[in-house]
């Protein structure tokens, strides 16, 4: 072992002993004089998620759309990207699920790179929201979404992206793929019927953002909607996402091919103030990093300019937030001071 790697490991050790007993102000003290992020471990993540697995119990898997009911509620991952690409990952590691909205963040990305930011939010807010993922009365007072991370800023972003059929859904399976360095990456046709037969209130959103001239064409960019969120990821590649969202989109091995601070900032704050909801303002009390959860159990965190988070529990709060994951990432937070509020 590296010399650096030992120090890294018994400070490591040291910390997770403070915390244990009791002193965590010390642990604080001892983090705050470097990056603490750089003493995560498998064993570290391996505690907080055996503390943490019993929440696996105390949320409800989503079952509006038939396919996610499926999901085994006593599945559960945990995984981290570190400042220098590592990837550590603990629990149901290759368990695959559903991306669902966390697909937002991703399809923002392509529709901004190709129209400009401005063209896009010209049709949208920048807001924060109090309302669940799916209201839409904001079309009716606004004429436009709150913003990209609710279903109709979502469902609209993904019809702006340049194409006919599925081509918008290929360049978002493209930019998923490279950031995850996983060619794999594709997405559950059972997920996509289920979901397009069940979303009559997304078919709904989509016709109001056409009555009022901000999406044009067929049902056919709603359906590359409903393949988006039907993505099958790990835990593993989540963290990969946050990594590169919090490192001015370059990929965990070093690859700069998208890099750019802009990006990053934008699509980090939007996950700041929107990507958990209407428990965005509390969330971001509590963890105080930018964040984005999806219906099937994900949670993906950007710590920025450090590392990225991936949680996985499909077992969600009555806002549609998985509560282990929830609790897990709060725990390293608190453990390590990672939130952005000192």
């Amino acid at each position: 072992m590296k010399r650096n790697g030992f120090c890294n490991a018994v400070l490591s050790l040291i910390i997770a002993c403070l915390v244990s007993f009791g002193n965590t102000a010390y642990a604080k003290r001892i983090i705050q004089k470097g990056d603490a992020t750089n003493l995560i471990t498998e064993k570290m993540l391996s505690d907080i998620l055996e503390k943490n697995r019993t929440y696996c119990t105390k949320g409800i898997v989503a079952d509006y759309i038939p396919e996610l009911g499926k999901m085994d509620a006593r599945a559960i991952a945990f995984s981290v990207v570190k400042p220098n690409g590592e990837v550590i990952s603990v629990g149901d590691t290759q368990k695959k699920f559903t991306i669902q909205s966390i697909s937002k963040i991703i399809s923002l990305m392509v529709a901004v790179e190709e129209m400009g930011e401005k063209e896009i939010f010209d049709r949208m807010g920048y807001y924060g929201t109090d309302k669940p993922f799916n209201h839409y009365a904001n079309l009716e007072t606004q004429g436009k979404p709150l913003n990209p991370m609710m279903n109709a800023g979502a469902i609209l972003t993904t019809a702006l992206i340049d194409g006919e059929g599925d081509i918008p859904l290929q360049k978002i399976l493209d930019v998923v793929r490279y950031i995850t360095k996983d060619d794999t990456v594709t997405f559950s046709e059972t997920v996509y019927m289920s979901e397009k037969e069940t979303g009559h209130r997304n078919r709904g959103i989509f016709y109001l953002l056409k009555n009022n001239g901000l999406v044009e064409g067929e049902e056919d960019k709603l359906d590359n909607y409903f393949k988006q969120c039907s993505i099958e990821v790990t835990s593993e590649h989540l963290a990969k996402i946050g990594y590169f969202f919090a490192n001015q989109c370059v990929r965990f091995d070093g690859d700069t091919k998208y890099k750019s601070s802009e990006m990053s900032k934008l699509i980090q704050s939007q996950m700041l103030i929107a990507g958990m909801y209407e428990s965005s303002g509390e969330y971001a009390r509590t963890v105080g990093l930018p964040s984005k959860s999806g219906v099937g159990g994900g949670i993906v965190v950007s710590v920025p300019g450090r590392i990225g988070i991936g949680t996985f529990s499909p077992s969600l709060d009555p806002q549609g937030n998985s509560v282990a994951g929830y609790h897990m990432i709060l725990d390293l937070v608190n453990q390590l001071d990672l939130s952005l509020f000192k």
